[in-house]
């Protein structure tokens, strides 16, 4: 499975497209970024595609009124992920309703608790 490496610009639109927010936290995932609220990942970069997570009602209406594409590996896309269309790319007016959409569903959702660390006896 080969992982696209994003560009700094890549990476720098991503942030550009964030909701400005104390709670989102950026993290690097296999040489690439996502962004998290409560634990859990909202948006996330693929080489240069931006993924989001949406209420099914949200993803529903970007995928029917847009062009968009599965995030991920080819082999093995992220399920519950809906990659923006590529034309947006460079068109952050268009990426950044469905980030800050991402952002409030997520934010909605229980909280992730951290995995139980190993004891080491």
């Amino acid at each position: 499975m080969q992982m696209p490496k994003p560009s700094d610009a890549d990476k720098e639109r991503f942030r550009s497209v964030l909701p400005d927010h104390p709670d989102v936290i950026v993290k690097p995932m296999f040489g690439n970024l996502g962004a998290f609220v409560n634990g859990n990942m909202f948006a996330g970069l693929f080489g240069p595609t931006i993924g989001v997570r949406l209420s099914d009602a949200d993803k529903a209406e970007l995928e029917a009124d847009h062009e968009t594409q599965p995030f991920g590996p080819d082999e093995r896309p992220m399920g519950g992920y809906t990659g923006l269309p590529e034309a947006w790319n460079n068109d952050a007016e268009k990426a950044e309703p469905w980030v800050a959409k991402a952002f409030d569903y997520v934010a909605g959702l229980p909280a992730k608790k951290p995995k139980a660390r190993p004891s080491k006896n």
